[in-house]
């Protein structure tokens, strides 16, 4: 774990900020030499980078492993020994030039590829968004016109029952128009049926009275 600790910090500080202030120095003064020397520092410490990523895993049992990382990058940036620059010129740069063809070729229809896929995924992306955006929109609509459904035919109950339970029925009508002239023609029907008993029982006795009168003469 310490031995992981050391190796980390002398990578970072001692294999890429160190370098990393020189190149900014070459940069600035327009050195060729130092430019050229940094450049080829950085293009080997691009490779160690990769290489490390699988090493880490695969190597990094391997006794002394982190203590060689540290050798290594002392060893590429050293003025004495110049590392960098003897990997440059025996293995990278031949390697390169005769596979730049290749490469390039690579890179290109890779780029292209790439641009094809990012275009086609772009396309699919906006498609699927468009259609989950429809459905989502179908739905809420649906969801909305149910609702608004709902609340209309519960007015519609609720009106219909203040309706029935405050109107009269036509067919209850005829009736009560029938109670209300009996009611106001039973006082005039009893008035006459008074009327004409009080009559009779006159006659009655006047016809008796007389009847006596006759019977008292004779």
């Amino acid at each position: 774990m310490v031995s992981w600790i050391i190796s980390r910090l002398v990578v970072l500080i001692f294999g890429t900020l160190y370098p990393a202030y020189y190149s900014y120095k070459a940069v600035k003064s327009k050195d060729i030499k130092e430019y050229v020397k940094w450049m080829m520092y950085w293009i080997i410490f691009a490779l160690f980078t990769t290489a490390e990523t699988f090493t880490d895993i695969f190597l990094c049992w391997f006794p002394f492993y982190y203590e060689l990382k540290i050798a290594f990058v002392a060893w590429l940036l050293s003025p004495y020994t110049k590392g960098s620059s003897l990997l440059y010129r025996k293995f990278v740069h031949p390697t390169l030039s005769s596979k730049e063809k290749e490469i390039d070729d690579c890179l290109v229809q890779a780029k292209d590829r790439s641009y094809d896929a990012l275009v086609h995924f772009g396309k699919r992306g906006l498609n699927v968004a468009a259609t989950a955006a429809v459905m989502a929109a179908s739905k809420s609509q649906g969801a909305l016109s149910e609702r608004l459904r709902s609340f209309s035919m519960q007015d519609l109950t609720t009106i219909r029952g203040e309706t029935s339970s405050t109107a009269i029925p036509l067919s209850h009508a005829p009736s009560v128009s029938a109670r209300a002239s009996s009611k106001q023609s039973q006082p005039k029907t009893s008035k006459i049926a008074s009327d004409s008993i009080g009559r009779s029982e006159y006659t009655c006795c006047s016809v008796c009275q007389i009847v006596q009168d006759v019977k008292w003469m004779l």
